[in-house]
């Protein structure tokens, strides 16, 4: 589902590391800490290899309690009451989601209003033939494939969404509940409860895309042969908060998923900037978690977004009031080495929708207004929803796991190949798309609207 840059904090944090170290707890006196008002987490950044000691040390001395850290990569997730816990830390170190949605509450529910109609689960008849809705399958020669090489059991595809329905008669077979965990709090938890969705259809949709099968339907998803985990990163509110997806790359890197896809962008985004107070901590502390996945042999592919625009010329954050340059991206997709994926409708041209330029690749994705013909479904991709049932949802959020399975099948048949290499195949067998509109830039084999080209299942295979 990174750029290498040069980490924004080392220095204030070896500051603070030694301090606490120098300093017994038991001669530090006793913080006044809020203990009455709500708690929210925060991502905090140390220098990696930062001691547990060190700390639990600092935490306790600002008013924050641990909730988990991640050493290899010096990222810590605490929780606190006190509101200017981030100011103690410092504004660099430390960031809260929750806390800036919560601040921004009523602006922000447009907004994910907005993105729920466009992902709307449109549900289809019990009787239906699925196969020859399919459009989308067709699209990538995914049942060409099939025919070649489903995929192998060996090769597990990390889903990081809203958990995945392992009871659905297409999804049952793949899903491997050892390798699954919840992420929301920022610490993995491997209760089924954790993982399993609750409030949203979303990640079994995804998950149908990459590697469903039920033959009594007619249902075939691109790499059938391959295990999924269900990495819930999405919270009952549809929210991904940046210390769910730290720990969501953090386990995908610790299991060597080959794959992941990310169908989100981080909240409550859409831009963060590397030199802004707050939004430099998460954007850090992710930076850090992909770069450690993809060191890890982790390929993580992403949604380009349904924002409509070119991500390079934008000026302002839709999402909240603040500037945006050329130090800020939408995560993770703006991290070095992400797969970012654009969606296609039925006539194979960008849907209305989907952002652009700066895009690797792009796959089907849906568009309202580019209709299949009658009997081949509708214009938004079909697959798994709740209660055992199919539906077709629209968005980059469809588009990302059609990429997402055509790299499961090419990491199957390139076996341990590392994730620049997979990248490089994903982009070299897709099939090259010609600009359509003067706003779509650059020549047929890599533009702003569809970067190198329609993913293709079949080349993957062969």
């Amino acid at each position: 589902m990174s750029r290498l840059r040069r980490l924004l904090v080392p220095v204030a944090v070896a500051g603070v590391a030694a301090g606490a170290l120098a300093v017994p707890a038991s001669a530090a006196p006793a913080p006044t800490c809020d203990t009455t008002s709500a708690s929210y987490t925060y991502v905090v950044l140390y220098q990696p290899g930062a001691s547990q000691r060190t700390v639990d040390t600092e935490l306790a001395a600002k008013c924050g309690t641990k909730v988990a850290y991640y050493p290899e990569i010096g990222v810590a997730i605490a929780s606190s009451r006190n509101a200017d816990f981030a100011d103690r830390i410092g504004v660099l170190r430390a960031y809260s989601g929750g806390k800036d949605v919560a601040a921004k509450a009523a602006a922000r529910a447009g907004l994910r209003s907005a993105v729920g109609m466009l992902e709307q689960t449109e549900s289809v008849a019990a009787g239906d033939d699925l196969s020859a809705q399919q459009w989308d399958m067709r699209a990538i020669h995914a049942p060409e494939a099939n025919k070649v090489n489903q995929g192998s059991q060996s090769v597990t595809v990390g889903v990081l969404d809203s958990g995945i329905d392992a009871k659905h008669p297409a999804l049952a077979h793949a899903v491997d509940a050892g390798a699954s965990a919840g992420c929301n709090t920022g610490a993995p938890d491997t209760a089924a409860a954790s993982w399993l969705p609750t409030t949203s259809d979303h990640g079994t949709h995804v998950a149908g895309t990459i590697a469903g099968r039920d033959a009594s339907r007619g249902f075939t998803g691109i790499a059938p042969g391959v295990r999924l985990a269900s990495v819930k990163v999405v919270n009952d509110d549809g929210y991904i908060f940046p210390e769910a997806a730290v720990c969501g790359f953090m386990w995908a890197g610790k299991h060597r998923f080959p794959v992941t896809n990310n169908s989100y962008y981080i909240d409550p985004g859409m831009f963060y900037c590397r030199n802004e107070a707050g939004d430099a901590a998460a954007y850090e502390a992710v930076r850090r978690a992909v770069t450690y996945s993809t060191e890890h042999g982790t390929l993580n592919i992403a949604a380009a977004g349904n924002s409509g625009f070119d991500v390079r010329t934008q000026t302002v954050d839709p999402n909240r009031p603040h500037k945006v340059d050329a130090s800020c991206g939408i995560l993770p997709k703006s991290i070095d080495g992400v797969v970012t994926v654009s969606a296609v409708g039925y006539a194979g041209t960008k849907s209305y929708y989907s952002n652009y330029g700066s895009v690797t690749v792009t796959a089907p994705g849906g568009d309202s207004g580019q209709k299949p013909p009658a009997g081949q479904g509708a214009g938004c991709p079909l697959s798994t929803i709740f209660n055992g049932g199919y539906g077709t949802k629209c968005g980059t959020s469809m588009a990302s796991p059609h990429a997402a399975g055509v790299a499961a099948l090419l990491a199957s048949t390139h076996r341990h190949a590392p994730p620049r290499a997979l990248s490089a195949l994903l982009t070299a067998e897709a099939d090259p798309v010609a600009c359509d509109v003067s706003a779509c830039q650059g020549p047929e084999q890599n533009n702003s609207y569809y970067g190198r080209g329609l993913v293709n299942a079949l080349d993957a295979v062969r």
